[in-house]
């Protein structure tokens, strides 16, 4: 057993309220240098919708993550020989159209302008060629269009979906959408980093946060090309492949990363998993429906003597077993089983997960049709045991987070809706009746389980959200440097920046 620790941040989309407050406080930490106008490490998207870049989920096009072939695993981009020979041709690559021209506003108009009847306008320009542009595009162009034929019809996860569902969900009456926010996964099997010629991405052991080694980084761009979730740019003002670094210089002082510590909605848990790097490459080479299975299997259950005997045999010390044991990532990935990574059919094995999103209310169902009214007395229990008429359908929502595996999203929709009747009965009929224990036991879960899901998903405060373990990085400066001298380097940025042709 070859155990490791892996920092993982968890995305409770019920709770998503789409103000992308996440995404701005990335961008203004990390993106907004020359070259890097069209990166959102983080962005969030409307579904269903086209995502950003658009179609990115589009693997046949973009040829991302890996696929079984012969029971081997291996590259859908290229085998070795192959992405030689296309080291300086790629058309897998996504165009700029699929991002968007990045783009500002010339300012000066608004005060330069002749005197007239209208209003002064700034004129749009783009931000490579300076030249005055019609936006078409931005990173959230489709936000909160979720119902739109126009962007709702093309997101590739209908496919399976019954044709009847799929127009009624563009029926104006049932419109509904959730946000999905996307940062890169840090993945345990990542395709990047088997796909890059350079060597220039790696994975850190020590958390698992998926680096570029710039100085390395020969802008071959595999790497844009072999990400599935297209999570790695280019910076065309450096040559360089940028991506998010998972706050990394937040993580070593305790603090959570940016987009989770602005988060307003508060849907964002970080916490350490514990996990055996030896089964990394059989759950990455499990037949669909049982990847996310397997991914569970690989993660390790940090209670156990055996785990802890050998996370300390790996240098593992304390402080990192027992956040491993607060951890809020471990109760909803592996505890409760609520949590699940974005499209596990990718086998790039995504350590940042999801928990599905529930009907908007609980509705009540009438002649085979859902009620948006708010039902009386007992009604709730009608949706328990009608799950597949919910207004976001469990198909659409398998072939996001379980390759397509209904079976998987059933039982987390279910006990996500019985701790939702079991709070509304305690506030509504102070008493928790025969009933609804026996709804709790048909989802597969206790009172206690419960009221512990409740409290970590309405009431958690900080320390809970984010079980960040102590870096001891003064140990690690000690290594290669004098811990004075590197007190009076870091914080500056860059030394010597990278350059192209390094």
């Amino acid at each position: 057993m070859n155990v490791r620790a892996h920092m993982s941040m968890l995305f409770h989309l019920d709770k998503c309220i789409g103000c992308h407050t996440c995404s701005v406080a990335c961008k203004n930490l990390w993106t907004d240098r020359k070259g890097t106008e069209y990166m959102w490490w983080n962005n969030v998207e409307t579904r269903p919708g086209a995502g950003y870049p658009t179609g990115w989920e589009e693997q046949e096009r973009f040829q991302g993550g890996w696929e079984l072939k012969n029971g081997e695993l291996e590259l859908r981009l290229h085998s070795r020989a192959r992405g030689l020979s296309r080291l300086f041709f790629n058309p897998a690559l996504p165009t700029l159209d699929d991002y968007y021209e990045p783009y500002t506003f010339r300012y000066q108009d608004l005060f330069s302008a002749p005197e007239g009847n209208d209003q002064p306008t700034a004129v749009p320009v783009s931000m490579v060629t300076g030249e005055p542009i019609q936006i078409e595009a931005g990173p959230s162009w489709d936000d909160d269009l979720g119902g739109s034929n126009l962007y709702a019809k093309n997101d590739p996860n209908w496919e399976g979906v019954d044709p009847d569902i799929q127009a009624q969900m563009h029926e104006i009456e049932r419109v509904v959408f959730n946000y999905l926010p996307r940062i890169c996964n840090h993945c345990l099997n990542p395709s990047c980093v088997a796909a890059c010629p350079s060597g220039a991405i790696y994975k850190r052991a020590e958390d698992g946060v998926v680096l570029v080694n710039e100085n390395k980084c020969k802008a071959w761009r595999m790497c844009v090309a072999a990400c599935p979730y297209k999570k790695v740019y280019y910076n065309w003002a450096s040559g360089k492949s940028e991506k998010c670094i998972l706050c990394f210089p937040r993580l070593e002082t305790g603090q959570a990363p940016a987009c989770a510590h602005s988060c307003v909605g508060r849907i964002r848990y970080m916490g350490v998993l514990l996990y055996d790097a030896d089964k990394i490459y059989a759950a990455a080479s499990a037949q669909e429906s049982e990847l996310v299975e397997a991914q569970r299997e690989a993660i390790l259950d940090p209670f156990d003597p055996a785990v802890i005997a050998a996370a300390k045999e790996n240098g593992l010390d304390d402080d990192w077993i027992k956040a491993a044991q607060n951890s809020p990532a471990y109760k909803f990935v592996k505890l409760w089983k609520l949590a699940l990574p974005l499209h596990p059919e990718y086998r790039t094995m995504a350590m940042m997960f999801y928990i599905p999103p529930l009907s908007p209310v609980v509705s009540t169902v009438e002649r085979g049709l859902i009620k948006l009214d708010l039902p009386p007395e007992r009604m709730d229990f009608e949706l328990f045991e009608n799950l597949g008429k919910a207004r976001l359908p469990v198909e659409y929502l398998a072939n996001l987070f379980a390759a397509g595996n209904v079976a998987l999203i059933e039982p987390i929709l279910k006990k996500m809706l019985a701790v939702r009747i079991l709070k509304r009965r305690q506030s509504v009929y102070g008493e928790v009746d025969a009933q609804t224990l026996a709804l709790l036991e048909a989802a597969g879960t206790s009172l206690e389980e419960a009221e512990a899901i409740y409290e970590l998903t309405t009431l958690p405060t900080l320390e809970e959200r984010f079980v960040i373990p102590p870096y001891h990085r003064e140990a690690a400066a000690e290594l290669y440097n004098d811990p004075l001298a590197h007190k009076g380097e870091v914080g500056l940025g860059y030394i010597q920046p990278p350059r192209r042709g390094e």
